[in-house]
């Protein structure tokens, strides 16, 4: 098992951040929903081999959203672990789960660049579109994961990075 960085943008624009709307086609195996729920999930992704923080940003948000960003801080760090029954996954299931189980996410706050938005190149297996949400609904909105939800104002408004803690969730 591997530790892995998921950089994430709340892209900020006229009083809303872009998230992306998600269906779930998983059953309840990641987040305890039914299939077909709605939910939404802040642009970003797994960091590569010598790859920049700041370069994982920039290249995971112009493949999800087809928009370019600017980096402006550091706004919160998260860590999950999942813990699986894995006696019951393929290989090609343990082989992601393996690759994904233990997450440390780094929040960033980002704004537009003057380009114009492109063509999204990579969409997530849930991924139904990039959407502006209006900043005082997100509370309204299932925001995963919940610890995102629950610290949104936090993240946007603190003027230090926050640590918003670590979460084992066991699937067993």
């Amino acid at each position: 098992m591997s530790i892995k960085n998921a950089a994430k943008a709340l892209i900020i624009n006229e009083g809303k951040v872009l998230l992306n709307k998600c269906l779930n086609t998983m059953g309840d195996f990641a987040w305890g929903l039914p299939n077909g729920a709605i939910y939404y999930d802040i642009p970003g992704g797994g960091q590569n081999k010598y790859e920049f923080l700041e370069e994982t940003i920039k290249r995971e948000c112009l493949e999800e959203t087809g928009y370019s960003v600017i980096v402006e801080r550091l706004a919160a760090v998260y860590e999950e672990i999942f813990i699986m029954d894995t006696v019951k996954m393929d290989e090609t299931q343990l082989l992601v789960y393996e690759q994904n189980c233990h997450k440390v996410f780094f929040i960033f706050l980002c704004r537009l660049d003057d380009q114009p938005q492109k063509e999204a190149t990579e969409k997530d297996v849930d991924f139904v579109d990039a959407e502006w949400i209006a900043i005082d609904d997100v509370k309204n909105i299932l925001l995963f994961p919940k610890t995102f939800h629950d610290n949104f104002d936090l993240m946007l408004n603190s003027k230090m990075p926050v640590f918003l803690g670590s979460e084992k969730i066991n699937k067993l």
